[in-house]
């Protein structure tokens, strides 16, 4: 096979047709999710009220390491996947690099980001389920277009809260959502208790991902027939996302290589997760040395200065308490482009795998993410989403690394998403009207007081 080739395919046929449950091999397992009223651990069918039944138990399996792809996703997974695995070589070059860059394009899904993958697999376990309206969340809008597409693909209808903020910086991917026939709500709003009561205390509340959550849970405990879901954080979403990383170890095989160096950047962890754990699952079993680093913005930095503490997933408190690296839950971030990594929280695995050292992370500020990403456009030809060039910026750091060593490491990075209808965040930057956001100490210390601290197991 030529040292040149660029892409990497795998047929229909060699398409995972299984996901890869890292929790089974952990050495250390999660601590438990607590039931927000009891303060007890969670059982699954404490969360049958708000999800469908099947991901509630995907959510709390710590024994099997392999979970089926029911057929009928498997059959809207074809419609895009396998995703190509390709060689950097543009960026390569332009960086002097001796360093082998790889990265899966998950941007070649109908929406644009990785987000399908669990959309459709939430979608159809409502659907069995006998389910007939979907709620959630959105940032930026890539999760909110995925749910929106797999709620028409299942027959459903669906309801989205997209954070304020990113309702107005990005209205086409509103539009796309509109599109596949979603209800669209900016967040926080006056048709729920919980955006009342933030917009009474916050008038000019411009929303965050915590805030959303709580406006969509709300809505599906409070509408017959109607069940919410959730694009990161949760283990049932990194769980669907591990599709990425099945696919590119086959592909890295068909390159003839095997990544040192495993990057993705992180909101909440789903997208780190989908392409780290297939990966990582050979560190924990075999012993490989290779690194994962996750790319978070500077402006909510919770791997590289929360604390792991037990914590709310949404503002007002709804969700389970999870044991997670945290800014707290009522953290309000800064108005970043990157709406899809604007979140107080890890996920719980994630969480669990920082703390034993088996992964790293690295906070970017924002005008170096966009810097990165305009390289990447101008040498690979694809204009990365926001939160994707987070993961690019670390890469290039690594690979910039490797040009002052000479060694001829291979990265892998996720491509999440592109960012065709993110170009108003690009007008700013090339304009100069971007900032960094800098956050003192007191900052992040002050919205840490409402957590709970973790009980010794």
């Amino acid at each position: 096979m030529s040292n040149k080739q660029k892409r990497f395919f795998l047929s229909e046929e060699e398409i995972p047709k299984y996901w890869y449950n890292i929790q089974a091999d952990m050495v250390n397992k999660p601590l438990p999710p607590l039931n927000p009223k009891t303060k007890k651990p969670l059982k699954p069918e404490d969360l049958f009220p708000i999800f469908a039944k099947e991901v509630c138990y995907q959510e709390l399996n710590q024994e099997d390491a392999w979970i089926e792809i029911p057929e009928p996703v498997l059959e809207k997974y074809k419609f895009y996947r396998s995703t190509p695995l390709v060689r950097a070589y543009g960026l390569e070059k332009a960086l002097g690099t001796p360093a082998h860059i790889y990265f899966k394009n998950e941007s070649v899904s109908p929406v644009g980001s990785h987000k399908l993958n669990s959309a459709l697999a939430q979608a159809y376990y409502c659907k069995i389920q006998g389910v007939t309206n979907i709620t959630t969340e959105t940032g930026a809008g890539q999760w909110g277009a995925a749910l929106s597409y797999a709620a028409k693909v299942f027959g459903l209808e669906a309801a989205v809260f997209q954070v304020k903020i990113s309702y107005e910086q990005k209205p086409y991917r509103r539009s796309m959502m509109q599109t596949f026939g979603a209800i669209v709500t900016a967040s926080p709003s006056m048709s729920t208790r919980a955006g009342k009561d933030i917009l009474t205390k916050y008038p000019n509340h411009q929303g965050s991902l915590g805030t959303a959550i709580s406006e969509a849970i709300e809505l599906a405990m409070n509408t017959p027939n109607c069940k919410y879901t959730l694009g990161s954080v949760l283990n049932h979403v990194a769980l669907h996302q591990t599709i990425i990383g099945l696919e590119a170890e086959k592909q890295m095989k068909m390159a003839g290589e095997y990544p040192d160096i495993v990057v993705a950047c992180f909101g909440g962890g789903s997208n780190f997760g989908g392409i780290s754990f297939p990966f990582m699952r050979h560190k924990i079993l075999e012993g490989k040395q290779t690194r994962f680093i996750a790319a978070e913005p500077a402006s909510c930095p919770k791997l590289t200065r929360g604390k792991f503490e037990y914590d709310y997933g949404d503002e007002v408190g709804y969700t389970p308490l999870l044991p997670m690296y945290t800014l707290g839950h009522n953290f309000q971030p800064a108005n970043i482009h990157a709406g899809g990594l604007r979140y107080h929280g890890a996920g719980v695995i994630v969480s669990q795998l920082l703390k034993d050292k088996l992964m790293e992370a690295v906070d970017i500020k924002q005008l170096e993410s966009f810097e990165a990403g305009v390289l990447f456009a101008q040498t690979e030809g694809i204009i990365p989403a926001p939160e994707s060039c987070h993961a690019i910026a670390a890469t290039i750091r690594e690979a910039k690394k490797c040009k002052e060593t000479g060694e001829d490491k291979v990265i892998l990075f996720n491509l999440s998403g592109h960012g065709l209808i993110d170009m108003t965040a690009y007008d700013q930057f090339l304009a100069g009207n971007l900032q960094n956001y800098e956050l003192s100490d007191a900052e992040i210390s002050k919205d840490l007081e409402n957590v709970i601290p973790l009980q010794p197991k």
